[in-house]
C-alpha cells in the first residue's frame, strides 16, 4: 500500500511500472540499460479515490492523460532504475495530494463606494479629453 495522507491509500498492484530507455546524453549506458520508468496509473478505475478526487485529478493532469482514463508518469531524472521509480511514486502521490484539497469557493464581493467614485471620474475625464479633441484644441485637462 501506498499511503498518500491519512485518508487516502492505493494498493500497489493499480500501479504498473515500465522500465524503458532513458533518452539524452550518457553514451553506451543509455543504449544498454532501461533506467527510465514509465507509471501508470488508470484514475478512471481506481477505487481508492473518491469521485471528487478523481474527477479533480483528471483536470489537473492534462496530456499526462490518456483517452481511456490511464495517467501515464515517465521519469528519468536519475541514472538509476531505483531512483527513478521513487520519483515517479513521488509524482504520482503529490498530484493525488493536491487534487485531494477542495478548491476555495470564491466569495461574491461588491466594489466600495469609493472604487466606483474612481472609475466614474476617470469616465468623465476620459469623455472630457475627447470632446476637447474633437473640438479641434490638443489641451487636456
Amino acid at each position: 500500500m501506498i499511503q498518500i495522507n491519512e485518508n487516502i491509500s492505493i494498493d500497489e498492484s493499480e500501479i504498473q511500472l515500465d522500465f524503458i530507455r532513458s533518452s539524452g546524453p550518457g553514451g553506451q549506458n543509455v543504449n544498454k540499460v532501461s533506467t527510465a520508468v514509465q507509471l501508470r496509473f488508470n484514475v478512471a478505475e481506481t477505487r481508492s479515490l473518491s469521485k471528487d478526487i478523481r474527477r479533480r485529478l483528471v483536470q489537473m493532469c492534462g496530456n499526462k492523460l490518456t483517452r481511456d482514463g490511464m495517467l501515464v508518469i515517465t521519469a528519468r531524472r536519475y541514472r538509476s532504475q531505483e531512483q527513478n521509480r521513487k520519483d515517479a511514486i513521488q509524482r504520482l502521490m503529490s498530484l493525488i495530494q493536491k487534487a485531494s484539497i477542495p478548491p476555495k469557493s470564491r466569495q461574491k464581493t461588491k466594489p466600495s463606494s469609493a472604487s466606483k467614485q474612481r472609475r466614474l471620474d476617470d469616465k468623465h475625464r476620459r469623455s472630457r479629453i475627447k470632446r476637447q479633441r474633437q473640438a479641434g484644441v490638443d489641451q487636456e485637462d
